[in-house]
């Protein structure tokens, strides 16, 4: 009998011991779902994330300037300035007193300037009296004639390059006179031809000017050299020419400063650029002076500080599509004795084009 309950006493053991082994097992096993009951979101291992590459090392080529403006389209203000003293002048026929106050005040409101307004006009009166010229479409064929001759020196004033030297062009000019988006435009252009082209952001005093000119390194696909803002301007220009000496880029295009600041005065500022620039390996193929046409007269007075201190080689002028004022181009030319070798005739890449005298006058007088 006691053997009969030691053995029940060791199945019951046994059944006891199975039955925890089991439910062990289930709950460490995930619950299925119940029948008809839709799939639960399905478990995986995110992929490491793909190398991020900074947009400065990605390479933008400038896309290729498309048809050049033409410059007729482009001088509606300013020929309308003086169209209709023309058509006055046409209308009477005859040349007399008259037309020579309409002449005037047409010139000026198209702020040729009162020098060169004046110069003209008497040499015109001058041959009326001597017989050669008879009528208004003699005179005004003459004026024509006269204005584009006295911007002689802006014919086939082309940008001037040194093959095999590291060429630099110095930009100057009063800030808000658009420096820093011709440097940008003249850039495409010329990195259109083929050339290796390097900017310099050497406006250090203004805010964001490095900033702008990176900008616009990246709209037309080429480098841009920097330094910290309110540094040294001439250390800037300086890494440029020789960062493009060693890396093979044929032209530096250096912005400057454009007002006086606390530090030294601009001018002098300009002349030591000047000078870094043209140590070599750097060769100063031309200096170019900015000018907003929109300010008329008041730009030569600009123009004639920078003259004589940075050797300037030519002028371009800004905004010309957008002023009644274009006349300023002739009192540029025969006043400073500098060529126009660039216009801007608007806000797109290519509206900066080579000025022709030939293709001005015509816009104004047509």
């Amino acid at each position: 009998m006691v053997a009969l309950w030691i053995a029940l006493a060791v199945v019951l053991v046994v059944l006891v011991l199975f039955t925890g082994t089991v439910v062990a097992r289930r709950t460490r096993r995930a619950p299925s779902a119940p029948p008809g009951a839709p799939p639960g979101p399905a478990t995986f291992e995110a992929p490491p994330p793909p190398p991020i590459t900074p947009a400065s090392a990605v390479a933008r080529p400038a896309a290729p300037p498309g048809a050049p403006p033409v410059l007729h389209e482009r001088l509606g203000k300013s020929r309308g300035a003086i169209s209709g003293y023309l058509r006055a002048l046409r209308a009477r026929g005859s040349v007399d007193d008259a037309t020579w106050n309409d002449l005037e005040e047409a010139l000026l409101r198209a702020d040729v300037g009162v020098a060169t307004t004046t110069a003209v006009l008497d040499d015109l009166r001058d041959r009326v009296r001597a017989g050669e010229l008879r009528g208004a479409e003699a005179v005004i064929a003459a004026l024509r004639s006269d204005l584009q001759s006295s911007m002689v020196a802006a014919e086939n004033a082309q940008l001037t390059f040194a093959d095999g030297e590291t060429n630099v062009w110095l930009f100057v000019g009063v800030n808000g006179v658009g420096k820093t988006t011709t440097i940008g435009k003249v850039a495409r252009a010329q990195a259109a031809t083929g050339r290796s082209v390097l900017l310099a952001a050497g406006d250090t005093f203004r805010a964001a000017a490095g900033e702008q000119l990176a900008t616009w390194a990246g709209r037309v696909g080429v480098e841009v050299v920097q330094g910290r803002e309110g540094g040294d301007p001439s250390a800037v220009v300086f890494d440029a020419v020789q960062r493009a000496a060693a890396r093979g880029n044929d032209l530096v295009l250096a912005d400057t400063a454009g007002r006086l600041h606390t530090k030294v005065n601009l001018i002098e500022e300009l002349k030591k650029i000047r000078r870094v620039a043209d140590r070599p390996p750097g060769k100063v193929t031309e200096v170019l002076l900015v000018l907003d046409a929109t300010t008329g007269q008041n730009g030569l007075n600009q123009a004639r500080q920078f003259l004589d201190a940075v050797g300037v080689t030519g002028v371009v002028l800004t905004k010309l599509d957008g002023t009644a004022k274009g006349g300023i181009v002739v009192a540029v030319e025969r006043e400073l004795g500098l060529p126009v070798k660039l216009v801007g005739v608007g806000e797109g890449l290519d509206d900066l084009i080579p000025f022709s005298p030939a293709d001005f006058v015509g816009a104004l007088f047509e």
